[in-house]
């Protein structure tokens, strides 16, 4: 189900059965940080909680990967089907703010996230792990995490580690600012209405 943002409630969502994978996502935009995450991979869910919370989005994320493989196809295809789930919620983007960043503090790490709900995929990516795990999970998968999410929601998203040295830090640090990020650029302008924010008509393309 998907409703366009003249609707009262924003929601997406998406079942996605592979060989690989087994997931169901939901998500409303227009929730309060409600959140019930199972993943398999426990800081992996840490991080949607994050993001959940921090943008007001509602997210429901039940996934059954090959964890006897490795983390890479869970951790792809969940981001791939919570990018779908949001682009569904937006439907036409109409009335959106479009727009969104965030500079997020957490001790000693600041990270700046910019975001632009385009239709058209782009990330740059300027951070780094100093570890290979966080809990059980494989740092570098977090960038990827960010790549797929971006593709299927249509983001162009900048993600940039301004400093710090603590990697549980970092990855929280630039999970809330995506999240804070994303609440900015989801949120109704009253002032638009219901028109798309773009000069073209339409985003994407």
């Amino acid at each position: 189900m998907s409703n366009t943002p003249n609707s009262s409630t924003r929601t997406g969502s998406v079942t996605r059965k592979t060989a690989e994978t087994s997931i169901a996502i939901s998500v409303n935009l227009d929730g309060t940080g409600a959140y019930d995450v199972s993943t398999g991979i426990g800081f992996l869910d840490h991080m949607v909680e994050q993001f959940s919370k921090h943008s007001l989005i509602d997210v429901t994320m039940q996934v059954t990967g090959d964890l006897h493989v490795d983390q890479h196809h869970t951790t792809e295809d969940s981001a791939i089907a919570l990018g779908q789930a949001l682009s569904d919620a937006l439907g036409d983007k109409g009335g959106i703010g479009r727009y969104g960043s965030a500079y997020s503090p957490m001790d000693e790490t600041l990270s700046r996230v910019a975001l632009d709900i385009s239709g058209r995929p782009f990330v740059v990516w300027k951070a780094g792990f100093t570890q290979e795990k966080l809990g059980e999970w494989d740092t570098e998968l977090i960038e990827h995490w960010f790549h797929s999410v971006a593709q299927t929601a249509g983001l162009t998203l900048h993600i940039e580690l301004l400093y710090g040295s603590n990697n549980h830090h970092i990855c929280e640090s630039i999970y809330k600012g995506f999240a804070r990020a994303m609440r900015i650029a989801v949120e109704r302008d009253p002032r638009k209405g219901d028109a798309v924010p773009s000069t073209k008509g339409q985003l994407g393309g």
